[in-house]
């Protein structure tokens, strides 16, 4: 990502708007547009029937009336669940549909085996269309899968995602590759962003909603957060 893609410090908004409206479907995303986030993330998992649908969790029964793991659902069932005020669980081409370069848009990969490559021939399809390849950030946990879509997609961003902080600090960005690091509030260490910026890596922090803390990160150097109220860190 180019430094005219974002400002200074970037608001992205977690699971688009999940603090205003039910997390990972098209009215969070909407909404965590509408408030200006410059940037909405949200969860994709790749279906058996091959669909890449927005959802966090393995399981239905935290943010849907259905019940079991997503994977064992058939997809047709899954599509007429409720996931909160009426929506529906969105495919990957409806977010973006709707997000429509109105924002950048951050894709955590939450599954292996082939998600990486099917989201990779997805997002082909919109840069063909005209989506310029630093409007995506594509992110995981599971770095072998954030390799394999690297290897399919080497022209979009990829941020790896960290949940404590590594022996070689910020290491990992750079054998990936990866434009940044994303990593959890609860770890963030001086000397990981310092590394980081060293070497040409943005930082990210998740998931920052109390104002105080935001300008503490910003102060610290970190490029943004990932917020579940955006409209509270652009204010900051």
């Amino acid at each position: 990502m180019s430094a005219n893609d974002h400002p200074d410090f970037l608001v992205i908004g977690h699971r688009g708007a999940r603090g205003h409206a039910p997390e990972n479907t098209l009215l969070a995303l909407d909404t965590g547009i509408r408030l200006g986030a410059h940037w909405v993330e949200f969860d994709v998992q790749l279906h058996p029937a091959g669909a890449l649908l927005v959802f966090h969790d393995l399981s239905l029964d935290r943010t849907t009336n259905g019940k079991g793991r997503l994977g064992d659902c058939e997809l047709g069932a899954l599509r007429r669940l409720d996931a909160g005020q009426g929506q529906q669980i969105p495919t990957l081409e409806e977010a973006l549909d709707l997000i429509e370069q109105r924002a950048g848009a951050n894709i955590e990969l939450k599954t292996a085996e082939g998600t990486g490559e099917a989201v990779a021939a997805v997002l082909r399809q919109y840069l063909d269309a005209g989506w310029p390849a630093e409007r995506f950030l594509v992110s995981s946990f599971h770095l072998p899968e954030l390799w394999e879509f690297h290897q399919a997609a080497p022209e979009i961003p990829v941020a790896v995602l960290l949940g404590g902080v590594p022996l070689d600090w910020a290491g990992c960005a750079t054998e990936l590759q990866a434009a940044a690091v994303n990593i959890s509030s609860e770890f963030v260490d001086p000397r990981l962003v310092a590394d980081a910026k060293a070497h040409g890596r943005r930082v990210y922090v998740y998931t920052v909603n109390d104002p105080a803390e935001m300008r503490a990160l910003k102060a610290l150097g970190v490029d943004g957060v990932f917020t579940d109220y955006p409209d509270r860190a652009l204010r900051v």
